[in-house]
């Protein structure tokens, strides 16, 4: 069972040289009009214009992870960005978008 086709977002994963290795079903729908799966083995350098394509290699060079939110075609969504590590050597990016609700509510605890 891949347990991340059960999870409501959007999971893609690439290696050092930014080539896609894995996409979940949900990744697989929000770039079928780019080619869905078939983009695995793609460069993901080729999908990303400036200034999104310096911050991913930024991204993979320095093992930082970058989170923002997107509005597109009425949703909003947060992408999370941050470096997948094997022996605690960065071995790629992985990278996951949630679609927002319209209300989301905010919990302090202490």
């Amino acid at each position: 069972m891949d347990y991340l086709n059960e999870v409501n977002a959007a999971v893609t994963v690439c290696d050092m040289n930014g080539t896609i290795i894995y996409m979940n079903d949900r990744s697989g729908e929000v770039f079928q009009n780019d080619g869905g799966k078939m983009l695995i083995g793609q460069s993901l350098f080729d999908c990303h214009p400036e200034p999104a394509l310096s911050t991913l290699k930024k991204l993979l060079a320095t093992g930082e992870t970058n989170i923002y939110t997107i509005e597109k075609n009425g949703r909003k969504k947060i992408i999370f960005q941050s470096p997948w590590r094997n022996n605690n050597v960065v071995g790629g990016m992985i990278e996951m978008s949630f679609e927002l609700p319209e209300v989301m509510e905010h919990f302090v605890r202490e």
